[in-house]
């Protein structure tokens, strides 16, 4: 077997690629949503940003996919979009209450962070590993900054 590069991923480094790819397309798409639905400037503001940076995290990993002449997943999933509708509709049923937002866009973080935790661990001397871990780091922040926010509204 020869040494895994960036451009001689293996298979499984490549399958999980793709699954990064396709939860950071939901993630983006998901807070692009919540955005509009959330009725708050600054949580509004910070959903966007995030969504910048998801949308930037899907861009990189497509580049590593396409360097192993594979076709980079370039969709999100069919599950995070009814979830997406089903928010719609919450929302418009709790009057964009902002800590019931921020709790599932909590959520949301909880599933992604996972997801890059199991690739981290799955496939630990991986050639994009240290890619991996940098986007985690990012993934761990802002779940973080969302947990809070989230409590400083429920306090409220």
């Amino acid at each position: 077997m020869s040494l895994e590069t960036k451009t001689n991923l293996s298979d499984a480094s490549v399958g999980h690629l793709q699954d990064l790819i396709q939860i950071n397309i939901d993630s983006k798409d998901g807070f692009a949503e919540a955005a509009e639905q959330v009725g708050d400037d600054r949580i509004a503001a910070l959903f966007r940003q995030i969504g910048e940076i998801r949308s930037k995290n899907a861009d990189e990993l497509q580049g590593l996919v396409a360097l192993n002449n594979k076709e980079p997943q370039e969709r999100g999933s069919i599950a995070a979009a009814f979830h997406r509708t089903w928010l719609d509709l919450r929302a418009k049923l709790s009057g964009s209450d902002k800590a019931a937002v921020l709790a599932e866009a909590e959520r949301g973080e909880d599933h992604i962070k996972a997801q890059y935790e199991e690739a981290v661990k799955a496939d630990p001397g991986s050639a994009v590993s240290d890619v991996l871990h940098r986007q985690l780091a990012e993934v761990k922040a802002h779940h973080d900054q969302i947990r809070d926010l989230r409590d400083a509204y429920q306090a409220a």
